[in-house]
This record gives C-alpha cells, sequence and structure tokens, in this order.
C-alpha cells in the first residue's frame, strides 16, 4: 500500500547565511508544486542577488512520480547541485525548492570545499524550516434524498470524514475529503446504500 502522507515545507523561512574565505553562500527553501514555480522563484533570487556569481539549486517535487532535479549553474559538475539535493532527500522532503546564492570572495575553494558549502548552507536552511506532514486525501461527492441523510451521516461520523463543502436541501449534497488509504472501505460503505449518487473528485 503506497504511503498516503508526505513532508514537505509550509512557508518559506528566514534565507541561512555561511562563508567561507570571504565566498558568501545565502540559502533559501521554498515551497513549490510544479517546475513553473521553481522557475518564477529562481528568477526572483536572480534579480534580488544580481550581481552574484551563482545561483545553485536543487528541487524534489511530486508524491509517487517524484521529479529531482539538480543544476551546479556553472560551479564544477556534482560540486552544488546534487549537494543540495542530497539534504532534502536526507529529510525526505518533496515540493520543495533549495537555491544557494553565491557571492564569490576572490579564492577558489577547490571541488571539496564547494561541496561542503553547498551542502552545509542547504543544510542550515532546511533545519529553519518548519517541516509538516500532509495527508493525501480524495473527495467524494454523495448526493442522497432526505431520508437518507442519517445515513449518510452516521457514517461520515463513523470514519470521522472531513467535509469539505456541503447542501442539505431537500435533495441533499456533502462532499468529503477521504485519507487514501481507506477510500476504498469508506466508498464501500456508501455504496451499500443503493439510493446514494457518488462522485469520486480527484
Amino acid at each position: 500500500m503506497p504511503a498516503d502522507f508526505y513532508y514537505t515545507i509550509d512557508r518559506q523561512p528566514e534565507p541561512a547565511i555561511f562563508k567561507d574565505r570571504k565566498s558568501k553562500f545565502i540559502a533559501y527553501s521554498i515551497p513549490v508544486d510544479d517546475t513553473g514555480s521553481v522557475k518564477t522563484e529562481i528568477e526572483k533570487l536572480k534579480k534580488k542577488h544580481h550581481s552574484a556569481r551563482h545561483w545553485c539549486y536543487a528541487y524534489r517535487i511530486g508524491i509517487e512520480n517524484i521529479i529531482e532535479r539538480a543544476n551546479d549553474d556553472g560551479e564544477p559538475a556534482n560540486s552544488a547541485g546534487q549537494p543540495i539535493l542530497n539534504q532534502i532527500k536526507t529529510k525526505n522532503l518533496t515540493n520543495v525548492l533549495v537555491v544557494v546564492v553565491r557571492y564569490f570572495g576572490g579564492v577558489k575553494l577547490g571541488i571539496g570545499g564547494l561541496t561542503n558549502a553547498y551542502k552545509t548552507a542547504a543544510q542550515m536552511v532546511l533545519e529553519q524550516a518548519e517541516i509538516v506532514e500532509k495527508i493525501r486525501k480524495i473527495k467524494l461527492k454523495i448526493g442522497f434524498d432526505y431520508q437518507d441523510m442519517n445515513k449518510v451521516m452516521r457514517l461520515i461520523k463513523t470514519y470521522d470524514l472531513e467535509i469539505v463543502c456541503q447542501n442539505l436541501q431537500q435533495n441533499g449534497e456533502i462532499t468529503v475529503a477521504i485519507r487514501l488509504n481507506d477510500y476504498k472501505t469508506v466508498k464501500n460503505q456508501f455504496e451499500k446504500i443503493y439510493t446514494l449518487k457518488l462522485k469520486t473528485i480527484e
């Protein structure tokens, strides 16, 4: 059975700053839902830090089919993006973008120094972020005649379902959110009331 929860960040924390031999690395962790958001957020940071030398980043997006990317932005291969991505994966996060902006201080750090700097900056900003557990849910729209309302409400109470919206006129309609791994079981219980009209909303 697939996991019906995942970990992410709800909001962007304050940036973290790491310094090494006059180079300054400023790390940002940003919640994102799609690659379009990634592009937008990176462009914002490039405008904000227009005099920086590099804007290296990594992200993970998705739940079952996770898309992950790492970008070194001109730094030696795998010295920046991959260490950032590894920190996101270490915390088992998704729907997160981490960007580390580098201001070059005139002293070369070498591959080891760069890897450590990008890793540490990413680690610092993720430690400042509030990590939240999100439950995956599917919505079920339930249409019913008034005489079935008590049966419907009893099942909603039994399974402690979240009511998303409701319209309790003569012909009632309630939309509930059901935890992914409970969905089949709960839907089967509603299907036993043959007069209900059920519609799954992904």
